[in-house]
């Protein structure tokens, strides 16, 4: 029996839904445990292209249990249509392959109104670059305590109850701060009737499911969403999104002890992007040839919002934030294939911040808008690397770039990805068989 956690180490859209769906063969149950439906997914299976943006990839597979933890803020309405999408494609899921946690809170229209009024409110250099689905509103009613939880629905005389509490203070809000259109009480309630009478067979308790599972010696691989420096302590602040995106969270969204992880793994991307605002130091500019190459080979458009990447250099400071900040003990590199070509490939080992040196994302904004990136070069290579399917066969030039990431971190790599494929994946080691 073994629980693997997968973290993104940057700022998201690493392909931590390639990794995950690599990972879920060995795994019976697979875990959500923090985000909503602003992070998507994307998964290429037998030449069909999937997009999650709730569901655990590991739906894709008949034989394992999909949880959505209580760390999740669940949009019921987009959650619905992604399981009538997957029924479309002949993926019907059931009550026994999806657990849905009870204490999971709702993103509600209020949220998403909210959250769309207060970006247009910001000016320009303050925008955040919300994707406008509510997650921030969400989150911030969970805080305040007055959120409406998945359980919340199941009983509804509790939810009628917390639904005219919330309306009147978000209507007021949206009428005279923002002057924007109100939520209609009446169309709410029954909206969300009805996604209870569709939810209600698979909401559970998710923390006492996993100790059963655990205690059967059953594998458990918990799925984070977006990236560690989207992290809201300990990301690029305000330039983040609003839940705790480390590993530690694991555990906290889905009611699992810490005690009972194993192995921690963190999906790097052989390059780094970013989509939004927010500082980047070893970012390409737009226009770039080599930005634009990573940009137009990689496919960096957002899975979610289908907004252009920033593309950039590796940067090993933010690597390294990573393998401290969630505990790594291992990585898997992915688009490896997307450097081919290119005669020389850098890396940035530190950063320089107003004439002082970094070994970290600096936690002040202002200074980590001014960190350069201190760069080392080495050698590319020209061989596509799409069919190659044995780390020995990959270019020495590329295994050196691997080795090279793994002395800058200390970690090294478990998993490496040339493709989008399934079958374009090297397994170094798999995190789920005990060392």
């Amino acid at each position: 029996m073994a629980s693997v956690v997968v973290v993104g180490t940057q700022w998201g859209d690493e392909g931590k839904g390639k990794i995950v769906d690599l990972l879920t063969r060995y795994a019976d149950f697979v875990v959500r445990f923090q985000g909503g439906n602003n992070a998507g997914h994307t998964l290429v299976v037998d030449g069909k292209q999937y997009i999650f943006h709730i569901i655990p990839s590991g739906i894709l597979y008949e034989d394992k249990t999909c949880v959505i933890g209580n760390g999740v803020i669940i949009d019921p309405g987009v959650l619905l249509k992604e399981m009538a999408s997957l029924a479309e494609k002949g993926l019907t899921v059931t009550p026994g392959k999806m657990l849905i946690s009870s204490n999971a809170h709702l993103i509600m229209p209020y949220h998403q109104r909210l959250d769309v009024a207060r970006e247009n409110a910001l000016s320009k250099d303050k925008k955040i670059g919300t994707t406008g689905r509510g997650i921030g509103p969400c989150y911030v009613d969970k805080v305040g305590r007055v959120g409406v939880k998945v359980g919340d629905l199941m009983d509804p005389s509790l939810f009628k109850e917390k639904l005219e509490a919330a309306i009147d203070e978000k209507n007021f809000v949206l009428k005279k701060q923002f002057n924007a259109e109100p939520v209609d009480l009446a169309a709410i309630t029954d909206e969300f009737t009805r996604y209870a009478e569709q939810l209600a067979p698979f909401v559970g308790n998710v923390s006492v499911t996993l100790d059963k599972a655990r205690k059967a010696g059953q594998n458990i691989l918990f799925e984070g969403a977006q990236g560690t420096q989207l992290d809201i302590d300990h990301g690029t602040y305000p330039f983040v999104t609003s839940s705790n995106t480390i590993a530690g969270n694991a555990c906290i969204g889905s009611g699992f002890g810490p005690s009972h992880i194993d192995e921690v793994i963190g999906i790097l991307k052989a390059y780094t992007t970013r989509v939004g605002e927010g500082p980047f130091p070893t970012e390409l500019p737009e226009g770039d040839a080599i930005g634009d190459t990573l940009q137009q080979k990689g496919h960096e458009y957002g899975a979610t919002t289908g907004r252009r990447r920033r593309c950039g250099w590796f940067d090993g400071v933010v690597a390294n934030d990573a393998v401290r900040l969630n505990g790594l003990t291992g990585f898997a590199v992915t688009k490896l294939d997307v450097l081919s070509g290119m005669k020389k490939i850098k890396l940035a080992t530190q950063y320089d911040v107003e004439g002082t040196p970094y070994e970290y994302m600096p936690e002040n904004i202002r200074l980590a808008r001014a960190a350069k990136p201190v760069y080392e070069e080495v050698d590319g290579w020209s061989d596509e690397l799409t069919d190659v399917r044995s780390y020995d066969d990959l270019p020495q030039e590329a295994k050196s770039y691997l080795k090279r990431v793994e002395d800058l971190t200390g970690i090294a790599p478990a998993i490496v990805s040339v493709g989008p494929g399934r079958e374009q994946t090297l397994m170094l080691r798999n995190p789920f068989e005990k060392k």
